[in-house]
């Protein structure tokens, strides 16, 4: 093989690549339920390459075997990160502009601070690019606006539809009392309530952000990406939530503006391309 410096370079941009894809795709998996899943694959992988260099004919042809299989088990397995993923690299804005959107963040906190000072317990989901309809159980349509006021009184223990989650669409409560999945992760913390387990399995899901608050201790949280952040403060609770639909949408929406602005211009005349300076 002619090891000339283009294929040696070739070589090195190809493996760096696939060792950032396979850091990223860790890292995405960590924690989440399919990370045993994971472990379990590289298992396998590990076996097979001994049974390869031992030669080992008959573990080998079952491992090949069970491999050829693997790619349907991996879109069953994975289905809920894998659709997590696609919705994150087509992911909308939540709300139209930035004002909007710290408005609405004001709500969400203001609740979440004024239901923590009289210890009611609270569950908010904050739907994004996938519908959380599609994951969640029962759910009373509110169809109201998203008000600290509103989502006290449905949280408020002798409410009829206390019990369960809200749903925040945009500025408005879509739907209340309704059933989240739990998850089904084995290393959390035995004191963790329903309320959080739900929080994290909908996270795990979707890509939605849930706040939750606990009817014990008061404690503000939140789970993103199926991970739980415990006993944050009302200005963490903001900053996280801006980080989430205010920064990341304001660069966004930067590009949709360009977007827009080069589609609504005029089409340049014979003229006008004819005094461009020609590259």
């Amino acid at each position: 093989m002619d090891w000339n410096l283009h294929t040696i370079w070739r070589f090195i941009v190809e493996i760096a690549i696939l060792a950032v894809g396979i850091y990223y795709a860790i890292m995405y998996m960590r924690g989440t339920r399919g990370w045993p899943v994971v472990i379990g694959f590289a298992v396998m992988i590990g076996v097979t390459l001994v049974t390869t260099l031992l030669k080992l004919q008959v573990l080998s042809f079952l491992l090949q075997t069970f491999f050829a299989f693997s790619a349907v088990a991996v879109l069953v397995i994975f289905q809920p990160e894998l659709r997590r993923l696609l919705a994150e690299l087509g992911n909308l804005p939540l709300f139209n502009a930035t004002r909007e959107q710290r408005e609405n963040i004001e709500v969400i906190v203001q609740t979440a601070e004024r239901l923590s000072e009289v210890r009611i317990g609270a569950l908010i989901a904050i739907e994004q690019s996938i519908q959380l309809q599609e994951v969640v159980e029962s759910g009373i349509a509110v169809g109201c606006e998203a008000t600290p006021e509103m989502l006290e009184t449905i949280f408020f223990p002798n409410n009829a539809i206390h019990d369960g989650g809200v749903i925040i669409k945009e500025d408005r409560i879509a739907f209340a009392a309704c059933i989240f999945p739990l998850t089904q992760r084995q290393d959390l913390n035995p004191s963790l309530g329903t309320r959080h387990r739900a929080a994290i399995g909908l996270s795990e899901e979707t890509d939605a952000v849930v706040v939750v608050v606990s009817e014990e201790s008061g404690a503000i949280s939140y789970a993103y990406k199926g991970q739980l952040v415990r006993g944050i403060t009302v200005e963490e609770l903001r900053a996280f939530l801006t980080s989430v639909f205010v920064t990341r949408t304001s660069s966004r929406s930067l590009v949709y503006r360009f977007r827009k602005w080069a589609t609504s211009r005029p089409a340049p005349s014979a003229s006008m391309v004819s005094n461009f300076p020609q590259k």
